[in-house]
């Protein structure tokens, strides 16, 4: 798609505020304007991969396509190093995710206590806690997960549970498309059946 993404945010930053904007209009606009980053003085020069050009808190975002709401990403901090030899996004306190369908229906959602996105790559890494959940009501934990959004594609190496209606599935790495409602499990370590609530019920009523 030809159409640049758009952000619409709600946060608290360092002097300014945000508006709805293109996306590299957005981070130049604050970087310009709203560093929390101080002066580099005579004889001292900034590492540009540990000093962000912009610190933002209490943040509440959402990108859009040719129009569409497509994700809303909430955090309690975001740094951003876009003068770095990666550049990226930096969620040192975590985030939640949702991504929206083209009826403003969220399909999938994530959690997770650390995340970074580098945004030349379109390359999210999640870690610490991760849970996601597909618009079918199944989770998926794990300590690290990937997000290629250019391969339209999420995937794991680490250990991995899938909790499902009737059972929970156990494995190391996994792959799946972005709606993780299409997953492939690298290696199933073990099955655990679920008793649902009706067989449950059925069971009694035969005592």
């Amino acid at each position: 798609m030809n159409n640049q993404p758009t952000i619409c945010r709600s946060s608290k930053i360092h002097n300014g505020a945000i508006s709805v904007v293109p996306v590299l209009v957005f981070v130049i606009c604050l970087i310009q304007s709203c560093s929390n980053s101080k002066p580099v003085t005579e004889g001292k020069v900034e590492n540009r991969n540990t000093t962000p050009s912009l610190v933002a808190h209490d943040i509440s975002t959402v990108i859009s396509d040719s129009g569409i709401t497509r994700y809303r990403i909430t955090s309690p901090e975001m740094l951003i190093f876009d003068k770095a030899e990666r550049s990226n996004w930096l969620f040192p306190k975590g985030l939640h995710f949702e991504r929206f369908d083209e009826t403003y229906k969220a399909d999938a959602q994530i959690d997770c206590k650390w995340a970074i996105y580098y945004d030349i790559e379109k390359l999210w890494i999640l870690k610490d806690s991760v849970r996601c959940t597909n618009i079918s009501g199944e989770t998926f934990s794990t300590d690290v997960l990937n997000w290629d959004e250019n391969q339209q594609k999420i995937y794991s190496d680490a250990p991995i549970s899938i909790t499902k209606k009737t059972m929970i599935i156990n494995g190391i790495g996994f792959e799946s498309n972005q709606m993780l409602t299409k997953y492939r499990i690298n290696k199933v370590t073990g099955v655990l059946p679920i008793d649902s609530a009706e067989e449950t019920d059925s069971i009694n009523n035969q005592q």
